[in-house]
């Protein structure tokens, strides 16, 4: 009875749109209270969750994504993906989609690629006389990529939380990463064929030579973060601090468009954004130990596999509900709410974690674009100053495009196993 009324209390707060944090922590508090078990038992789980060196990752990931943006190097990656894409038809929207794809080898994160990129490519689109809501539209879904193509955010969290390599799913996540660019390029072709979107004159090699010289020491970062850590050099976690290091030098002292003064705004932003998140990850494994307790995690399991013990199907069930999920509730908190009920499910039908991290990691992704609560529609909605119901209108086709990319991974788990499997052996 206790276990109904607090996940019926959770769910509540949810509609009440109250920030997820308090949804997490007033719910598990009710439990607490109605059970008798001493409070003190709360801040000794929250600060229990801290003793994890991987968590560290997430701060830093933020840090080396906003240095990025602040010391032009975002402007020279745009310059040279338009030297690299832009000749063909729809030129700037492919453009908007590699330099998407470069970026996610630096930040790790949907929403920092999402206003980096976005504050360039949208009003260059615009000047090149694309509809600003495709113009937001793709920028919105090409930001999905970041936590995608390693290194990412989200694959941290999900390791934590299940027990699975972070290394493993940053091998995981590339061939899916990149399935995902080149889709999109193939929609925003054919839409810009349709819609008579310009493109740009070819280059010649000496003018891609010449981006490429400008842009090669921010495209060593993501050989520098993944080289080190799939060859053991150092974790994931000391290549996050890595990263963020080799982009306050490349800011300060190579491009010289990061200022000093600049440093305290990066540190401000990335310290209120990474303090949020932490704050959720405490909330959740509060209420993590509840569904342990009460063994919810368990009924679940059984709820699902009732159902069906083919992992097809329940790999079906499980993205149509997270699909549904995304659209609510941002990944963070899906990530540490439901994966610790999927996990028993997925173990007893045998579908390896690995590949059912990078698939629900992928779902989340496509739940920032989809509203209600699309957070990188919110954001790019702003950048392009227009409404937010004008977003959600130019994305539709690049959420189906990005559901045609979830089906293949999959179905056709290769596509994730593969690279892991050929490094880690």
């Amino acid at each position: 009875m206790l276990g109904t009324i607090f996940i019926l209390s959770f769910l509540v707060l949810i509609v009440l749109r109250l920030p997820i944090a308090f949804c997490l922590g007033v719910s598990s508090l009710i439990f607490f209270v109605g059970s008798g078990t001493s409070l003190r038992t709360i801040p000794q789980i929250m600060t229990t969750t801290f003793e994890s060196f991987p968590l560290l990752a997430i701060p830093l990931f933020m840090l080396a994504g906003e240095l990025m943006n602040y010391g032009g190097i975002t402007q020279r990656l745009f310059g040279f993906a338009i030297k690299l894409v832009g000749h063909i038809k729809g030129g700037l929207a492919h453009v908007n989609i590699v330099a998407n794809m470069i970026m996610a080898g630096m930040s790790g994160s949907a929403v920092a690629d999402a206003s980096g990129i976005g504050a360039i490519a949208i009003k260059s689109m615009e000047k090149e006389g694309f509809d600003v809501e495709f113009s937001a539209a793709i920028t919105a879904a090409a930001s999905t990529i970041g936590p995608i193509i390693p290194p990412s955010i989200p694959f941290v969290v999900f390791a934590a939380t299940s027990n699975v390599s972070v290394g493993g799913l940053f091998a995981g996540g590339a061939v899916p990463g990149v399935l995902m660019g080149i889709f999109l390029m193939v929609t925003s072709y054919f839409l810009s064929i349709r819609r008579g979107y310009p493109c740009h004159k070819r280059a010649t090699f000496k003018e891609i030579s010449m981006a490429f010289g400008k842009a090669l020491p921010p495209l060593l970062t993501p050989l520098i973060i993944i080289g080190g850590i799939l060859t053991g050099i150092f974790t994931p976690t000391e290549a996050a601090g890595i990263a963020a290091f080799y982009g306050l030098i490349l800011g300060l002292f190579v491009y010289k468009e990061l200022k000093w003064r600049d440093i305290y705004r990066v540190f401000l932003e990335v310290g209120k954004t990474s303090s949020s998140i932490m704050i959720i990850i405490s909330m959740s494994s509060v209420f993590a130990y509840i569904l342990a307790y009460e063994g919810i995690a368990q009924k679940v399991a059984d709820l699902l596999l009732g159902f069906s013990t083919n992992p097809l199907v329940i790999f079906l069930v499980i993205n149509i509900l997270l699909l549904i999920v995304g659209c609510f509730m941002e990944p963070m908190s899906v990530l540490l709410v439901l994966i610790p009920m999927l996990l028993p499910v997925v173990d007893k039908v045998g579908i390896d974690r690995l590949h059912f991290g990078v698939v629900v990691v992928l779902n989340l992704m496509i739940g920032l674009i989809t509203p209600p609560v699309g957070v990188c529609l919110y954001v790019v909605a702003k950048i392009a100053n227009i409404s937010f119901e004008r977003t959600v209108k130019g994305v539709w086709p690049f959420v189906i495009t990005l559901a045609v990319v979830l089906f293949l991974i999959t179905y056709v788990p290769v596509l994730v196993t593969f690279l892991p499997n050929l490094i880690f052996k």
